[in-house]
């Protein structure tokens, strides 16, 4: 029996930040599920990460369309066409960013994180770039499915820091892949196959940073309406200090 996707959304400026550089988009339609974290200050974050859903939205809109239609890039043929879909459409998102920064000086340096998933018949694709993260909640367990584009994360895969020391890392926030750095990007993807109650949460860091995986499971588990989970999840960030842009989507298989 096929399962249904139940999916709720929501994001928030946070307690330290005057505007939200966050964007996140739901596609039902289409099954695609974007969460964009933007940088560059001033309001260069918020144009990279809104410009990081719209290409991937169009690029998605013309090739439901046209199939046929030629691709700005060369198809890997190790994956699947609906893989391939997927990383083109955020390369295309990347070429889109850094060019329009290159244009324009006040845009220089601004690129944002983009974690996306996209629901096909027989499972789901996850795609990102960055430090925005993907989870899975399943039988009363969560995975982080994604890995950190960052320079802690690269720190702690090269020598083993102590917790104390990941906790002081004074660079937390460096990302060592995001779109709009190159012309070009190299995009993470995995598949899964989503069983029923399974629940598959897209964030950006402000709130992975502030609320803790065991934090996101109970609310997961203990919340059943998605929209009522997200806001909970936004509530527990601000708790937290808020420091930055919150923003969750919440995508849950049912029978």
């Amino acid at each position: 029996m096929a399962l249904r996707i139940e999916v709720a959304g929501e994001t928030n400026v946070g307690m330290k930040r005057n505007h939200n550089e966050d964007n996140f988009s739901i596609l039902e339609e289409s099954g695609l599920y974007i969460v964009a974290d933007g940088m560059g200050g001033h309001a260069s974050g918020e144009v990279a990460s809104k410009m990081a859903v719209d290409a991937l939205k169009d690029f998605f809109a013309a090739t439901a369309q046209d199939p046929e239609r030629t691709w700005p890039y060369k198809m890997d043929r190790s994956k699947g066409y609906e893989e391939n879909r997927l990383i083109t459409g955020i390369k295309l998102a990347n070429l889109r960013i850094y060019e329009s920064a290159q244009r324009d000086a006040r845009q220089r340096g601004m690129g944002t994180t983009i974690v996306s998933m996209f629901a096909v018949e027989d499972g789901v694709y996850v795609a990102h770039v960055g430090d925005s993260r993907v989870y899975r909640v399943r039988d009363g367990k969560i995975e982080q499915l994604t890995e950190d584009h960052s320079l802690l994360n690269d720190y702690i895969k090269m020598k083993r820091l102590t917790p104390e020391e990941i906790a002081n890392f004074p660079h937390k926030n460096v990302i060592v892949r995001a779109l709009g750095m190159k012309d070009t990007v190299k995009v993470d993807t995995r598949y899964e196959q989503p069983r029923a109650n399974d629940v598959y949460l897209l964030c950006s860091d402000g709130l992975s940073g502030p609320v803790t995986d065991d934090e996101m499971l109970q609310i997961c588990t203990t919340v059943p309406d998605l929209k009522g989970a997200a806001a909970k999840m936004i509530e527990y960030a601000n708790k937290a200090g808020g420091p930055d842009n919150i923003t969750v989507v919440l995508a849950r298989w049912v029978q």
